[in-house]
């Protein structure tokens, strides 16, 4: 069978990495990986070794590849100074001048609390730094685009979830004390949340991907995913638990408390509006894209993600 054309996915151990890899292997691609090391071997997709440091690093792993997924990120703690910037710069070096595909996963932080329906045409506005710092990263991929570099398509979505996914918050806030059979709420009960599942964001990613041609030279979508209500979010995860859960509220004072250590944890606590603000991602011509009953159903999704918390109590029973 002759593959749909060729991708590295820069960043290959990442959250993004794995999921996108995996959907446009499925999908019938030819995927190479590009990290430190193979810590998440994949069947099927071959590893590049290299340091996302190293433009000639990236440029090697990136070769005759139609397609580029960027799945690097850097430490919570680690975005400011110039590095993120740094980073993405990095990257547009190493995409050169040919026309590439650079998909580049999008989040929230651009948009205000204020903002009740996110979608693309929305004027962003950050209240934090690491949401100006998405800003202007962005706006260095819309500057390579514009020149004619590169098609840079920017998929944008709530926070990630899936099975065995560490340190999210889905793992690191919601289900921190599932071993003590608590769940933590966020936020309001009422308040509402954007979600993404990262087996069906990988699945987005390859779908953007196939119709690249038809697309503008700079595009920024907005993956719906799961918007639920916090409460409705506890309730899901409670059903799918083996056990009888209590609902917990996150501590998010001992969040603050312990940042002033802590810079990761720091960082956590200035996001906190994103857990007290209602911001709907929307957008109707990526769900038109993606086709009716795309994505997996939420209660079906949040099962999956939350087994492994309670694999042991599976086990036993």
């Amino acid at each position: 069978m002759s593959s749909k054309g060729k991708v590295t996915v820069l960043g290959i151990n990442g959250h993004i990495g794995q999921h996108a890899a995996r959907a446009f292997l499925d999908a019938g691609w030819e995927v190479s990986g590009f990290g430190r090391s193979n810590k998440h071997p994949l069947n099927g997709i071959r590893f590049i070794k290299g340091d996302a440091e190293s433009v000639e690093d990236m440029a090697a792993a990136i070769g005759d590849a139609d397609v580029v997924v960027n799945a690097l990120n850097l430490p919570y703690d680690k975005w400011d100074h110039g590095r993120k910037e740094a980073q993405v710069a990095r990257v547009i070096a190493a995409m050169g001048t040919a026309g590439k595909t650079l998909l580049f996963p999008g989040n929230i932080y651009n948009y205000a609390a204020s903002d009740r329906y996110v979608t693309p045409d929305l004027p962003q506005h950050p209240q934090t730094e690491r949401g100006a710092i998405r800003v202007r990263a962005e706006a260095m991929l819309r500057a390579a685009a514009e020149r004619g570099d590169m098609q840079v398509l920017i998929i944008r979505a709530g926070d990630f979830f899936a099975a065995n996914n560490d340190f999210d918050y889905f793992d690191q806030a919601i289900l921190r004390e599932a071993g003590k059979h608590r769940v933590a709420i966020p936020g309001a009960p009422a308040i509402g949340h954007s979600w993404a599942y990262l087996p069906d964001l990988g699945r987005a990613f390859e779908k953007v991907a196939s119709v690249r041609a038809s697309l503008g030279q700079f595009e920024n979508f907005h993956f719906a995913g799961h918007f639920v209500t916090h409460r409705e979010l506890v309730e899901a995860v409670k059903a799918a638990a083996p056990v009888p859960l209590k609902t917990v509220p996150f501590p998010w004072l001992m969040i603050r408390v312990v940042g002033l250590a802590m810079p990761v944890m720091r960082e956590v606590a200035k996001m906190r509006y994103l857990w007290d603000n209602t911001m709907e991602l929307r957008d109707e011509r990526l769900s038109a894209l993606l086709g009716p009953d795309f994505g997996t159903p939420f209660e079906e999704a949040v099962a999956v993600a939350v087994a492994p918390f309670f694999a042991d109590k599976r086990q036993a029973a």
